[in-house]
């Protein structure tokens, strides 16, 4: 199910802080994280570069780590808490706008350490203060504006919903105006939309057979929209689609909406 793994992780590739081109909008603070850092570099990389190009410094704090989601979603809250904290570290007394996450897992988990820690004297104010600044990247670009692509895209693009964007955060919309503001794209709904793709965090490991089954139902719809890119905005998905669109023998290929918005900006 894994794809190919980098020699090189992408916070062992990039500098602390990033300056755009021009003037500056602002800066934001980008969380590697773990799973993206290692199997998804190549989406941090079209993040950093769209932030860029809209005008925002990026700082990727050093000694960041895992965001501590998957351990507070299996019941470890102690090891959830001991990385919040560690986060929480690593990203203070920065002077910072937002801190972007490209991970709905993380972004959902980052937004619940105000609750997650609100019991720690010297962490609870910290927490609920970094809590507050967590924006998902589509929701971000959306809040703040962004340069819209004005190179076409001809292609036919469906959007599955990430459990951890849509039904946790409610964020909907704004992947989809993204995506419809690239010149060229067709974008076909997705039946089902909002539905499990049955990755959920470690489910598919250790309930394999049940995560096949949704699997085997998501992909039926997605065979449907016949369409020759599957967005979706969360590493698991991401990672549960692709083996789906190769178990099944399907033609298309998983992005992340911002790498698709890059695309765009560069009219490959």
């Amino acid at each position: 199910m894994l794809p190919r793994v980098p020699d090189k992780f992408f916070d062992e590739t990039v500098q602390e802080l990033l300056s755009p081109a021009g003037s500056s909008r602002g800066r934001v603070a980008l969380l590697t994280g773990c799973v993206m850092n290692v199997v998804f570099p190549e989406i941090h990389r079209d993040v950093v570069d769209v932030l860029l190009r809209n005008g925002f410094e990026v700082v990727i704090p050093k000694g960041q780590g895992c965001c501590g989601s998957l351990h507070g979603h299996n019941g470890d809250v102690r090891t959830a808490r001991a990385l919040a904290r560690r986060i929480i570290d690593a990203f203070d007394g920065r002077q910072l706008d937002a801190i972007i996450v490209d991970s709905a897992g993380c972004s959902a988990f980052l937004k619940e350490y105000g609750s997650l820690l609100r019991d720690e004297r010297h962490y609870a104010l910290r927490a609920e203060n970094l809590s507050k600044r967590t924006k998902d990247i589509t929701e971000f670009l959306a809040e703040v504006g962004y340069v819209e692509p004005r190179h076409p895209v001809a292609k036919r693009v469906t959007y599955h919903e990430a459990c951890h964007l849509v039904h946790t955060q409610a964020i909907s919309r704004q992947p989809r105006r993204i995506v419809a503001s690239i010149p060229g794209i067709e974008l076909v709904e997705l039946p089902e939309a909002t539905w499990c793709c049955g990755s959920a965090g470690i489910y598919n490991i250790v309930h394999f057979e049940d995560s096949m089954a949704l699997l085997e139902r998501k992909m039926s719809h997605i065979a449907s929209t016949k369409a020759e890119i599957v967005l979706t905005g969360n590493p698991g998905c991401h990672l549960q689609i692709d083996y789906g669109i190769r178990k099944f023998g399907l033609k298309a290929e998983v992005m992340h909406p911002v790498s698709l918005l890059r695309r765009a900006y560069e009219g490959a």
